[in-house]
């Protein structure tokens, strides 16, 4: 792994509060042991479980070192597999050994891990005693074949059985090693989880005489669980593997002006690195010599490359094109904007969205409720059917099999995960399952004026002559020269948007709140606003008329005057973003009202929401106006998102139902401060959120609709003899898959690209 992200999710109880499920159904586990000197610093310490994939994990883990003494919390990562433990040494200690006990593997975090693919890898192996990965779950499966085959072709051999035994007990111990062990251990921990049935249903049926189908039953597991292992996998990966984006080394220049490649963990902020075309960039930083065209798509889901010159900041992974330049690194390699989407992405998978907590409210009562109607059938089936009682345990065990809820408690993590990745590559920093569900529901937004709607950044849109006693050209460069001078927003604005030239200014001035003026060729001018041009009682009724159209669109005006009359104005303003328009279209299309909220005059406000095509425009607001606002589209339209930058907003931003942050790439203060982050400043992004939300709540309740319909279905097959154990695995595993790889559709782009 290229970063240790340091930070973790919230401290959650040690109570347990999870439930009976699928358990540790997606990757068997074996055991560890800590090493002596590693107990001392237990508190606190991080560890990796290889076989803690989902939420089932988690809650077995929480149960297992429930009424620890001493024990103050755990943190959980499951993206990177990752468990620290809170607490003083000897309960820390404790901890470790329960976990051990309950069936995981538990051993402290590498300093330095090698690999994560490689880790997982490892995690995913049955059990390194009996081979590893599919040549091993493949020959298991040839066995089982072998057996159905004997038992099928020649029943009555005198050979036939004894062979048939010997060759269906190998298949079941190349399979189904790790999975016997880890169901004794939850049987002995009283936990009904898929080890804990498969285990019951495989002996049972080899000690009733069924072992061909015992075999063939746990081979089809083992390996549809492996696929399965492989899928979810995907998922969790979808974001880390981004990590793979940023290069190892940089070019660093050294004292004496040289240039060194050395390890990014090495650099130290304010350094300088040269980044060549064709390059990725190795670390947050901004540029200081060179100009370049980078694509950010990793970062912030652009689609076009975005112009880089001094000044600009440039982010860790994303790809130098045209030209060389050096930057002067901002941030450490663990802590760059990429780095830091990818941990709040890990962070957003270990909060349970509310399709999640239903589902794992609903399997807490399930798994037990089909034990028992298995065990029912078994006592039962004889007495109330006639069912001979080698025919009741056999449809007893097949109901074990089809009970496990592996593939319902599955459904929604991968489902949400994949949703969060793929939000995360568009640029669109999701905090949150939960976030991501509430979306959908959105009735109305908020949206902050600058850097939401407008650009955030003032630019000269017009300029013209007031009198033909100066020649054009003459007033565009003394105008370009004056402006040159100020440091004002609206002056830099100015110069920016004039030709560079070699007229020079003397005796410079800045006349507070009102403009500059400055000595050119021996004559005095001044560019100012229409104050000062009041002031110099240069403002006639033309002037006046013209001003007002200006302001009457949220301009802000300059003028260039001379002791003799005005010249030029030239009129300056933040504009409206080209996509703002079409975003807002979308967001009315799809049944959200927007409503602008800003603090700029009531003026300015209306003319930028009218170009964008708002009709409810609210100027002159205070942060605590706005949060008032916020509180009655609330009431008037329903759930309600509010837009700002994570800072002035914060308030509206809190009290919305959806907090949206624009624009925030390298900001850490959006980032903590808003639920959704669209790390480019496109306001489609909103929109794009809202169908992303809407498509993932309808692929959680496919998902479900799979794994119920499906073991539905072979439950009542299976009562009226007509499902076998073979079958009863392809059902739950088939719907563990086909729930997994559903979910997975999410990664795929939506097809209405923005």
């Amino acid at each position: 792994m290229a970063h240790e992200h340091t930070h973790d999710i919230k401290p959650a109880s040690v109570r347990a509060t999870g439930v009976p499920g699928c358990g540790d159904c997606c990757h068997p586990v074996g055991s560890a042991t800590v090493a002596p000197d590693a107990q001392q610093t237990l508190s606190g310490q991080r560890f990796r479980v290889p076989a803690m994939d989902c939420a089932a994990e988690e809650s077995e883990i929480r149960r297992a070192v429930e009424g620890i003494p001493g024990l103050v919390g755990l943190r959980f990562q499951l993206g990177e597999r990752s468990l620290r433990i809170d607490g003083d040494p000897q309960a820390a200690i404790a901890a470790v050994e329960a976990i051990r006990n309950s069936g995981f593997e538990i051993h402290p975090w590498p300093a330095a891990p090698a690999s994560t693919q490689d880790g997982d890898a490892a995690a995913h192996d049955h059990d390194a005693k009996t081979g590893t990965g599919l040549p091993r779950l493949l020959a298991a499966l040839a066995l089982a074949i072998a057996a159905e085959g004997l038992s099928f072709f020649v029943p009555d051999a005198p050979w036939s059985r004894p062979a048939g035994l010997a060759i269906a007990a190998a298949a079941i111990a190349l399979a189904g090693f790790g999975t016997f062990r880890k169901g004794l251990t939850a049987l002995r921990h009283g936990r009904l989880n898929i080890n804990a049935l498969m285990t019951v249903a495989v002996a049972g049926a080899f000690v009733i005489g069924q072992w061909p189908e015992a075999a063939m039953v746990m081979a089809l597991y083992a390996v549809a669980e492996l696929i399965e292992a492989r899928a979810v996998d995907r998922a969790r990966n979808a974001i880390s593997g981004l990590l793979a984006l940023s290069p190892e080394m940089a070019d660093l220049r050294q004292a004496d002006g040289t240039w060194k490649s050395v390890a990014v963990a090495e650099v130290p902020i304010g350094a300088t690195v040269r980044v060549r075309p064709g390059e990725r960039v190795a670390m947050d930083g901004v540029v200081t010599e060179g100009g370049t065209s980078i694509d950010q798509a990793p970062v912030t889901g652009e689609s076009l490359p975005v112009d880089k010159s001094p000044g600009d900041a440039v982010y860790a992974g994303t790809i130098n094109q045209t030209g060389t330049i050096e930057c002067r690194v901002t941030a450490a390699a663990s802590q760059s904007t990429l780095a830091r989407i990818i941990h709040a992405v890990e962070q957003a998978q270990g909060s349970r969205a509310p399709t999640q907590r239903f589902v794992d409210r609903f399997a807490a009562i399930y798994t037990p409720a089909v034990f028992v109607l298995a065990l029912a059938v078994a006592i039962a089936g004889p007495w109330l059917f006639g069912w001979t009682v080698l025919a009741a345990v056999y449809k007893a065990l097949v109901l074990l099999v089809i009970a496990c809820p592996c593939a319902l408690v599955i459904a929604t993590p991968v489902t949400v995960v994949s949703g969060l990745a793929s939000a995360a590559r568009r640029g669109i920093l999701i905090k949150g399952g939960v976030h991501l569900e509430q979306a959908r529901l959105l009735k109305a937004i908020a949206l902050d004026k600058t850097g939401t709607i407008t650009e955030g950044k003032p630019r000269m849109v017009e300029w013209q002559m007031l009198t033909t006693s100066v020649p054009k050209a003459r007033a565009e460069h003394i105008a370009a020269a004056l402006a040159a001078h100020s440091d004002h927003p609206v002056s830099r604005a100015i110069a920016a948007g004039l030709t560079p030239n070699s007229i020079e200014a003397r005796s410079f001035a800045a006349l507070s709140g009102r403009g500059i003026e400055a000595d050119i060729d021996g004559e005095r001018y001044v560019l100012g606003n229409h104050r000062l041009i009041e002031e110099r009682g240069q403002c006639s009724a033309e002037i006046e008329a013209v001003l007002h159209r200006h302001e009457q669109a949220g301009r802000s005006v300059s003028l260039l005057a001379t002791a003799s009359g005005v010249v030029a104005l030239f009129a300056v303003a933040d504009t409206t973003k080209p996509s703002s328009a079409a975003a807002i279209d979308e967001l009315k299309a799809m049944g959200i009202t927007p409503v602008m909220l800003t603090g700029d005059n009531q003026t300015t406000a209306e003319a930028i929401g009218r170009e964008a095509g708002l009709t409810d425009i609210r100027g002159n607001l205070l942060p605590e106006d706005k949060l008032a606002a916020i509180q009655a589209m609330q009431k008037q339209y329903g759930a309600t998102a509010m837009t700002g930058d994570g800072i002035n907003d914060a308030p509206a931003l809190a009290q919305a139902d959806i907090g949206v942050a624009m624009g925030a790439a390298g900001t850490d203060i959006a980032m903590e401060a808003a639920d959704v982050v669209v790390m480019n400043d496109d306001l489609r992004r909103i929109a794009e959120t809202v169908r992303l939300s809407r498509r993932t709540h309808a692929v959680l309740w496919q998902n479900i609709a799979l794994a119920l319909g499906i073991k539905a279905a072979f439950l009542v097959l299976a009562l009226f003899d007509n499902a076998s154990m073979w079958m009863a695995v392809f059902a739950d595993m088939g719907a563990s898959l086909l729930v997994v790889f559903n979910g997975l559709r999410l990664l795929r782009p939506e097809r209405k690209e923005l």
